[in-house]
């Protein structure tokens, strides 16, 4: 007698129901408003400006997807939500959700003309304005995006502190730093590393203020450019962190060209992304990132470590190495 049940089919197919719970639980700043005390279901409601036939429904699908717990009727943060889901919360990082909520969850919905046509399906379809440049041409949602990248980079950041050897080297580069995460975590890390925030002039100010936040402006100072145009600075390390995955192959290749360039002997280049597992069967975060690449770029793709080292050695690199670092993303290195 068979023992096949269709319940991880449906738990899949119907993943999206749990994830938009998450995603408006978020906008509606549910785990900030319980980061402040926790509440009864009528305080809530009224907080968060709930329907009565919704709030008890919303909250109790919350605990029940672990996002919350409830005891004798009062509604609190799980350790993990209070971490990283309170915006009051350096850790916070919903930004990257409150971007999947307002522009990813729709998009997404057009995954099967993407997968038939090969083209994207964000604000550029149809030859709409370029995802990038409309994002970075208004101030607010330049900050909310890169506010999101942030969040996605801190805890891999983290780990790039502790696990590359930064002993060896004084200086370093985030290319398409963003806000400014990493070279604030690695400067944070390292007190003998001075570092260098790459990315286009609009990201200036963002990545200024968030690096005189933290005291570090005597350490890590921004330079604008953009990396296919213009020559980059000589540093002993180059970061790339959820960067090549934006690019098709010969786009990759001129970025880790550039890298090799930019680095003396003895130098490295780091690059961490969702990477795909060699027999690409593992990481299905990674290859769904790449399916996001789909749905938001013209030729990126997510890649295998196998592949990103090939191309390090193709671009000159003596050395790589794959190494992770935490939930789904690792970094592979090129030692030149």
């Amino acid at each position: 007698m068979s023992t096949a049940t269709p319940e991880h089919i449906m738990q899949v197919g119907m993943g999206f129901w749990a994830s938009k719970t998450l995603l408006s639980a978020v906008e509606l700043g549910v785990f900030s408003t319980l980061a402040d005390a926790p509440a009864d279901l009528p305080t809530l409601q009224k907080k968060l400006a709930l329907h009565r036939r919704s709030a008890r429904d919303f909250l109790d699908a919350l605990v029940a997807l672990k996002l919350l717990e409830r005891k004798n009727g009062i509604y609190s943060n799980t350790a993990d939500t209070d971490l990283f889901l309170d915006r009051a919360k350096p850790s916070y990082i919903g930004g990257i959700l409150e971007m999947a909520n307002a522009r990813l969850y729709r998009f997404w919905g057009s995954l099967t003309e993407a997968l038939r046509t090969g083209e994207l399906q964000n604000e550029s379809k149809g030859g709409g304005e370029d995802m990038f440049a409309a994002l970075y041409a208004d101030p607010d949602q330049l900050r909310g995006f890169l506010s999101a990248m942030s969040g996605i980079s801190a805890a891999a950041a983290h780990a790039i502190a502790g696990n590359f050897p930064w002993r060896d080297y004084k200086t370093f580069m985030d290319l398409g730093s963003a806000q400014g995460m990493v070279p604030a975590t690695l400067a944070r890390a390292h007190p003998h590393l001075t570092g260098i925030g790459f990315d286009l002039p609009p990201v200036k100010p963002v990545f200024e203020d968030f690096i005189a936040h933290h005291g570090l402006e005597d350490r890590v100072r921004f330079r604008a450019g953009n990396f296919f145009e213009d020559p980059l600075p000589k540093v002993d390390v180059v970061v790339m962190g959820h960067i090549l995955h934006d690019w098709d192959l010969a786009q990759k290749k001129v970025l880790l060209g550039k890298a090799f360039d930019a680095v003396p002997k003895g130098g490295a280049v780091v690059v961490y992304d969702a990477i795909i597992d060699d027999d690409r069967r593992e990481n299905a975060f990674g290859l769904l990132m790449s399916l996001n690449m789909l749905i938001e770029t013209a030729g990126g793709f997510d890649y295998t470590g196998k592949d990103c080292q090939a191309w390090m050695r193709e671009a000159g690199f003596s050395k790589t190495r794959v190494e992770p670092l935490v939930g789904p993303d690792s970094m592979v290195i090129g030692l030149k």
